[in-house]
């Protein structure tokens, strides 16, 4: 099985995007996996800091690796990380890639603070990937939001920013900014395509990563993995796949008490919001 950065190099060349789901319970882990075994897909599969923390850090480590003891090709991504010692707490842990979140500190702090932890995580693991940010979205949260969310111009990502960033930090994979957001508003969000291309022109062998995919349109999905953004994320979709599918089923079913009779439909409709992301990506079949 390749290693995550072949495999993202593999996507790069070929005009496709690595997918990265993220989870919080085992429901969710294992429809993220049908649909990840039914279509011979890999992909990361992110736990940001508030999802390790429920899950148990050493037991999210556990999980994924029995997936890929199982054959399928996932990977475990410490996704934003928000500080130094949650970096490497979960590289201590064992995870394969590292998102060191520090993009709404100072330029300068964010590429010294992001070339501490990637230097600490290498030493930990020479395989592990480590992904910094640069540039900023415009909301924190994975939600959904009832208002438009305007994206400040300030926050979008400068090529030369990121060419020095990348420089400095020795980072595997960077996240910019080029007009999504966390989780889904109002209005759909419209991707800044002309710095999406001078971006990877300037970066030319890196990983570029979008974070904020649920509220992307299918179609600018599909164009920005071809436009070389070959490490996509989306969460908040998921979420509210698994989520409504439990409300109908508790609702529905209001007298049932076994948990994994009202969570079967839950991991179902997971496994379809995956399915339909890895046929967008073109990840089917590349595992």
């Amino acid at each position: 099985m390749k290693n995550l950065r072949e495999l993202h190099a593999q996507a790069l060349q070929e005009g496709w995007a690595v997918p990265h789901f993220n989870f919080t319970s085992l429901a969710q882990l294992q429809g993220i996996a049908d649909a990840l075994r039914e279509f011979r897909s890999p992909a990361l599969l992110g736990a940001s800091e508030g999802e390790r923390t429920f899950m148990g850090i050493h037991q999210t480590v556990a999980l994924v690796r029995s997936l890929r003891d199982e054959g399928l090709a996932v990977f475990l991504n410490a996704d934003h990380c928000r500080s130094v010692e949650s970096a490497k707490e979960a590289a201590d842990a064992g995870f394969d890639s590292i998102h060191a979140d520090l993009s709404k500190k100072e330029f300068a702090e964010n590429t010294k603070e992001t070339r501490e932890i990637a230097e600490y995580v290498k030493k930990v693991n020479p395989e592990a990937e480590v992904e910094g940010e640069l540039g900023y979205l415009a909301t924190d949260s994975s939600r959904i939001y009832a208002e438009e969310v305007v994206i400040p111009e300030d926050s979008y990502t400068k090529p030369q920013e990121a060419m020095e960033f990348v420089r400095e930090t020795g980072v595997d994979r960077l996240a910019p900014a080029i007009g999504t957001i966390h989780g889904i508003a109002a209005n759909t969000p419209k991707l800044r395509f002309d710095l999406a291309q001078e971006l990877r022109a300037a970066l030319p062998g890196i990983t570029l990563v979008l974070h904020g995919g649920s509220g992307v349109t299918d179609e600018e999905k599909e164009r920005i993995a071809k436009a070389g953004f070959n490490n996509i994320h989306v969460s908040t979709e998921l979420r509210v796949a698994f989520t409504g599918a439990l409300r109908a089923a508790l609702r529905d079913n209001p007298d049932e008490v076994i948990p994994y009779k009202y969570l079967a439909p839950a991991r179902e409709a997971t496994a379809k919001v995956v399915a339909h992301h890895v046929k967008l990506f073109g990840s089917a079949n590349r595992a």
